[in-house]
């Protein structure tokens, strides 16, 4: 303003030389209030840009809001907005940019307009950032661009505690479950469900049925039977007598482990032999089959791993002990599994039908 004061009265000086003192005034009047229209009209277009939080942390991310605000009844106002790229400025990178709305913030001055454009930022190196002014161009008039004003902004280091131990990656968030996400797949699964029953029903139509042939259910050998199979060959490779004692002791152990895990579920393939008679606790089986156990066990864990040399008789007693202990636990094994009584009498004649 007193800027165009100053010009006005230079200008009165001017005209009175030239037009007379009378004449002057009037022409003076005229220009200065032309002006001050103009400078007025000008005013009425705004620019803002402001920040949603000038500090934060590295990699996080903040918001530039950008704004026009102008008079709807000066005419078509043509705003043209600065173009962005991926970077802001250098090390400020620029996340995305929404569309501009255009909005009337009071709904009691139906010309009044402000036109909004949000750009999202984020930084990965620590400092201090200018971030220049904003430049529009209005109605395309780029030799008076409107500017908004500059903006800082702060990136922040994660503070870290050095005197704390190096912790572990959080594990991953617990999400709720959650039955809408079901809902695709569910039509999917009916849909596979469907075309499956129509393919089945098809085939059956279009093939003829053909007679069943019976097939021969296939009898599984009882664990004992197999037990005494291997505990018998092992009786006439007479390993120990050739002077393989430890092959022989661990062939005992070995047939014996996976008849208790086939007898009784106890995983004995992978347990020690102190962890195989803890599991007999639970097991339903005479104290005499048990005792012979656990001195097989003993004898056998001294030759394997304490490079015992037993006596000839200590050899044979411990293939004894396996028989009594595997005939033992099929006496047992007869009262506990009555309903496979007749699949273990066939099989067991079957077999001597075979020798």
């Amino acid at each position: 303003m007193r800027n165009e004061i100053g010009n006005w009265r230079r200008m009165k000086k001017i005209l009175q030389k030239t037009i007379g003192k009378k004449n002057s005034r009037f022409f003076c009047f005229v220009i200065f209030f032309c002006q001050l229209a103009f400078t007025l009209n000008a005013q009425d277009i705004k620019v803002f840009a402001k920040l949603d939080s000038n500090s934060i942390r590295i990699g996080e991310q903040t918001k530039i809001h950008l704004s026009v605000n102008y008079k709807g009844h000066k005419g078509d106002v043509r705003v043209q907005w600065p173009a962005f790229s991926d970077t802001l400025i250098n090390k400020v990178e620029i996340v995305s940019v929404s569309k501009i709305d255009t909005t009337i913030p009071n709904k009691n001055d139906l010309l009044s307009l402000t036109q909004t454009q949000a750009i999202t930022i984020t930084s990965f190196d620590s400092g201090f950032y200018a971030i220049p002014p904003f430049k529009f161009i209005v109605n395309g008039d780029t030799a008076h661009p409107y500017e908004t004003e500059a903006i800082l902004l702060q990136i922040n280091n994660i503070p870290v505690d050095t005197t704390q131990a190096i912790k572990d990656i959080k594990p991953p968030l617990y999400e709720p479950f959650s039955w809408r996400e079901l809902i695709p797949y569910a039509y999917w699964a009916l849909g596979a469900i469907v075309a499956i029953l129509a393919i089945y029903y098809t085939i059956k139509k279009l093939t003829k049925s053909k007679p069943k042939e019976k097939v021969k259910e296939k009898i599984k050998t009882p664990p004992h039977v197999i037990a005494l199979q291997e505990l018998e060959k092992l009786r006439n490779e007479k390993l120990w007598q050739q002077g393989m004692t430890k092959q022989y002791h661990s062939r005992i152990t070995d047939i014996l482990r996976l008849y208790i895990e086939k007898r009784f579920k106890i995983p004995a393939m992978e347990q020690t032999s102190d962890e195989i008679m803890i599991g007999f606790r639970s097991v339903l089986i005479d104290q005499e089959s048990k005792t012979k156990l656990k001195q097989l066990f003993l004898l056998a864990d001294l030759v394997k791993f304490a490079k015992e040399d037993p006596l000839p008789n200590e050899n044979e007693l411990n293939l004894t002990y396996a028989f009594d202990f595997v005939n033992g636990t099929l006496r047992e094994e007869k009262e506990l599994r009555t309903d496979d009584a007749g699949v273990i009498s066939n099989t067991i004649d079957n077999i001597k039908k075979e020798n």
